[in-house]
């Protein structure tokens, strides 16, 4: 075959628990600036639930769409509110998206890309509109890239 061991195996970044607090700190800060009450999950590039957040108030039925929307945008690393655009004109698709568990396509999930690759993605889902979780989301976003800000050598900044 020629492969060695190390041929064999796939490597791949994933955000940590340090980088995931920062993100839900930073939606829960926008979310308080907007006014609105809600959950906030973070998943790791895989899809599996880093860190959540419910703040107080925040709809109980949030809880579930916070953790769905992130995995959703870390599925494909597409956010959320894009799903719709993609399928849209094909019938089959559109009816048949409900079997697909977990898969959420409105707004406020969006992948977290760092240097071209996924690393994770973060969700919001309240008392808010979709536009307002995306804000939610997006802050959260920017709040890791920011933390993230690599020197061309890969050490972070301080």
């Amino acid at each position: 075959m020629g492969n060695t061991v190390a041929s064999l195996f796939v490597q791949s970044r994933s955000l940590g628990q340090d980088l995931a607090r920062c993100a839900v700190d930073s939606a829960v800060a926008e979310s308080r600036r907007l006014g609105c009450v809600a959950c906030i999950a973070v998943v790791d590039a895989a899809g599996h639930l880093a860190q959540f957040l419910r703040m107080d108030g925040a709809p109980l039925l949030s809880v579930q769409l916070a953790q769905d929307k992130a995995y959703t945008a870390a599925i494909r690393g597409l956010a959320t509110h894009e799903w719709w655009e993609m399928i849209k004109d094909d019938p089959s698709l559109v009816h048949g998206i409900n079997k697909i568990d977990r898969l959420i396509i409105f707004g406020g999930g969006l992948p977290i890309i760092f240097r071209g690759e996924l690393i994770g993605a973060v969700a919001a889902s309240g008392m808010s509109t979709s536009q307002q979780d995306r804000d939610i989301a997006q802050a959260a976003v920017d709040s890791v890239l920011y933390a993230l800000g690599q020197s061309e050598d890969g050490d972070l900044q301080s």
